[in-house]
């Protein structure tokens, strides 16, 4: 019964995975579609080069600062004990009932503090484009994507204080803003870190370079709202915008962190089978030996 149970519940964690990778692959449909609309384009072309320059400098500046300096900060905002605990009680439930419902209740959990966090981004954004302040904002608004990212690392049990796990991070954020065939590439290279499991030294070989990487996605993506974001008053348009990417950037960050953990899962009870059959095949020979001692 205990094995029929174990198959089943093998059963759904994969046919969860596929209705998640089905739900990705309409993403990237859907970024591969994508084009600029012409009022975005003419405006971009009015925006001066040094604008774009400073711009990407201020998003290769905040993540390098936020995740170098910033995570004491940003663990200050929220309880990573208790995500940490939170983490094992919603475990432990999947682990034991072993069904849809509480891997589907475990996402509701993690999406929750993203509502929060969005909330505040809506109001930092506006509050600073209503006084024309576009740039100081980059910092406020990504120290809010890292830390859902980190509170969303936490709720499915992967912890984000490794160099590897930040650098997946950043690679994640540059693939939620992609376009085209950038948008592709950014996805296979995500599936390839996780597959891969790089070293710490490697990591911190090509930091910076992703740094700038995804500091480059922001700023094409973000290029106009931040500069309009920049100016009195018509500022809260551009500043409204931080909640929209907030959410755009999230449901890529959490779709991969749900497939890491059901593909965790897998692994895991694929190697409780194997130990299992081992010691069965270890159990039925000691019987043989013992039968043929008689």
């Amino acid at each position: 019964m205990a094995a029929d149970q174990g198959r089943r519940f093998r059963l759904t964690v994969k046919k969860e995975l596929e209705r998640l990778e089905k739900l990705e692959r309409q993403m990237e449909l859907a970024a591969l579609r994508q084009t600029e609309p012409g009022w975005r384009t003419a405006l971009e072309e009015k925006v001066p080069q040094k604008v774009r320059a400073n711009l990407q400098k201020a998003f290769c500046k905040a993540f390098s600062v936020v995740f170098e300096q910033g995570s004491g900060w940003i663990e200050k905002t929220y309880d990573k004990e208790e995500l940490q605990k939170d983490h094992k009680i919603h475990n432990y439930a999947v682990q034991i009932k072993r069904n849809k419902k509480e891997l589907r209740r475990m996402y509701k959990n993690a999406g929750a503090a993203d509502l929060r966090n969005m909330a505040v981004t809506t109001a930092e954004g506006a509050g600073l484009g209503l006084l024309g302040i576009g740039l100081p904002d980059i910092v406020i608004f990504t120290s809010m994507l890292i830390r859902g990212a980190y509170e969303t690392a936490l709720r499915y049990g992967f912890d984000y204080d490794s160099p590897q796990e930040r650098f997946l991070i950043l690679k994640m954020f540059e693939a939620a803003l992609s376009r085209g065939e950038a948008r592709r590439r950014a996805g296979r290279a995500v599936d390839g870190i996780c597959a891969a499991h790089p070293t710490p030294e490697t990591v911190r070989t090509h930091m910076q370079a992703q740094i700038d990487r995804t500091a480059q996605a922001f700023a094409m993506d973000m290029l106009v709202l931040k500069f309009i974001q920049g100016l009195p008053l018509v500022g809260i348009v551009g500043g409204a915008a931080n909640p929209v990417y907030y959410r755009r950037v999230m449901k890529y960050v959490r779709l991969k962190y749900q497939q890491r953990y059901l593909r965790k899962i897998l692994e895991e009870t694929a190697v409780r089978k194997e130990d299992h059959l081992a010691g069965a095949d270890e159990l039925a020979g000691a019987d043989e030996r013992m039968s043929s001692s008689r």
